[in-house]
């Protein structure tokens, strides 16, 4: 059995291609083979990542509307697949493909081929928490039981709080508690030491392998990379990506 993650979120900048980025890293890092595929049609950010050979698929046609034959061939590509498959959706795509999934009852024909559809969105602060906390939602409502849900908390706006409540107290999460399979803090970093390294990372499409072999960087600098995917990773391991 596969396990296919698809990143959805209709909010843009939010951090869905780090996540899938993060994701293929930790892949490689247990030496387990995954198939990655960036299906963004605005910006192919996850395909930047020279190192993780992510493959790119136009879902969309001129129109705006997805293209039967392009969809078809993804999911001949899931049927088929012997890996676990993280496919990335940009914001422009995420009302078409969610509701081509939906209408063509993807969730369960994936299920009978034996595989685990893992639907990945972010929430996130700052002037985003509403919108993403409403694609939360909308997600949760329209997908059937056969997909699970992680949700991955990106702090790099502001704190992911309303009205003083923590994302599990807020009534996003308590309505939907039982469909999310996962949380992932994504580290909240100090932005002149940790977060100004990685962001150098983020900027250069490196992945943490790329940016601990790079002579420019200092041992410091090296050491708070590892402390970050270390971070990371845990989080990975604890949700079951894998």
């Amino acid at each position: 059995m596969a396990k296919i993650h698809v990143m959805l979120q209709g909010k843009g900048g939010v951090g869905k291609s780090k996540g899938c980025a993060d994701m293929a890293q930790f892949y490689a890092f247990k030496n387990r083979e995954v198939r990655c595929i960036d299906t963004d049609p605005v910006n192919a950010t996850f395909a930047g990542y020279k190192a993780l050979n992510v493959e790119r698929l136009e879902l969309m046609n001129a129109q705006k509307q997805i293209n039967p034959r392009n969809f078809d061939d993804l999911i001949q590509t899931i049927s088929t697949t012997q890996c676990d498959i993280i496919i990335d959706n940009g914001a422009s795509s995420f009302v078409p493909l969610s509701h081509y999934l939906i209408s063509n009852q993807v969730p369960a024909l994936i299920k009978e081929m034996g595989h685990e559809l893992i639907i990945h969105t972010v929430v996130t602060g700052g002037q985003s928490l509403i919108d993403t906390l409403s694609g939360l939602g909308q997600l949760v409502s329209q997908f059937p039981q056969e997909a699970d849900f992680f949700v991955w908390l990106n702090p790099f706006w502001g704190p992911i709080e309303y009205e003083g409540k923590p994302f599990e107290k807020m009534k996003a999460y308590i309505e939907n508690k039982a469909r999310i399979n996962a949380i992932i803090n994504i580290p909240n970093l100090d932005p002149d030491t940790f977060g100004q390294d990685l962001s150098k990372m983020l900027q250069d499409r490196q992945t943490f392998e790329e940016a601990l072999a790079d002579a420019s960087l200092t041992v410091m600098n090296r050491q708070r990379l590892k402390l970050i995917r270390t971070q990371l990773f845990d989080q990975l391991e604890t949700a079951g990506i894998l």
